[in-house]
């Protein structure tokens, strides 16, 4: 193989790559109230789908690719899936690669909420505090909540009870 053979395949290995790299949001530092507004404030017919997550959580990991393909899988279906870390603010720069890393096209969002015990229960009254644990809005009003993580096959049979 020429020289000149070499070089143009590894540019045009790059020049593809450059196309092909989709560069992932950064995630958003939101409040509690900031978020609150953006999916209960809402009264419109989208379903809000919303995972409380940290980058520490093992099954935190293992389902967040059920959520991106869920929102895939629902996009034209007025549907949006919001990933709301609950890293400590100390670990913005955590969130922000393991983001990119996993290359989540998820809304994201960092919470800046200070002490867990005074904003879960406005959340949801039986929210102990544990992660994962999921949120749905629609209209305005919160319409499930479950703590715990999820099978793709049961949040994808659940936002699909929560469109119709």
């Amino acid at each position: 193989m020429t020289k000149a053979i070499i070089i143009t395949t590894v540019f045009v290995a790059l020049l593809a790559y450059a196309f092909a790299y989709k560069p992932v949001q950064k995630p958003e530092v939101i409040t509690l109230e900031q978020l609150q507004k953006k999916v209960l404030q809402k009264n419109d017919s989208t379903l809000y789908v919303v995972n409380f997550w940290a980058t520490w959580c093992q099954p935190c990991i293992v389902e967040l690719p059920y959520f991106e393909a869920a929102g895939k899988k629902f996009a034209g279906k007025k549907v949006k899936v919001l990933l709301v870390s609950l890293d400590f603010m100390s670990e913005k720069e955590r969130v922000i690669k393991f983001a990119d890393v996993k290359k989540l096209e998820s809304t994201v969002y960092h919470l800046n909420a200070g002490n867990p015990n005074s904003w879960i229960d406005k959340v949801d009254n039986s929210w102990s505090g544990a992660i994962p644990a999921t949120a749905m809005y629609k209209n305005g009003e919160k319409i499930f909540f479950r703590e715990g993580d999820f099978t793709q096959q049961e949040l994808d049979s659940l936002i699909q009870t929560k469109i119709n």
